[in-house]
């Protein structure tokens, strides 16, 4: 597996655009948040997402978080709660 580090002082567009690309293959990008490091890969990919798993050593009933750019989320769940809607 190759591994890059990129350390960004500014928004970089040529370094997100390679990290968007690995994501896009399947593979997984680590980024920082404001308590710990992201683990991010395309939630719509079964095999990326269980990259995540064996990774972290996550037990498979823990589930990731999924972030969306878009509230309208309808073709990935049946069901928003009203308390989730707020």
């Amino acid at each position: 597996m190759d591994t890059k580090v990129y350390y960004l002082d500014e928004h970089d567009d040529e370094k997100i655009r390679e990290a968007a690309e690995i994501i896009r293959k399947g593979g997984l990008v680590v980024f920082p948040t404001e308590t710990v490091y992201g683990l991010g890969a395309n939630a719509l990919d079964e095999k990326a997402c269980r990259k995540i798993f064996e990774a972290k050593g996550r037990p498979q009933d823990n589930p990731l978080i999924v972030h969306v750019a878009d509230f309208d989320i309808s073709e990935y769940v049946e069901y928003i709660p009203e308390n989730a809607k707020k």
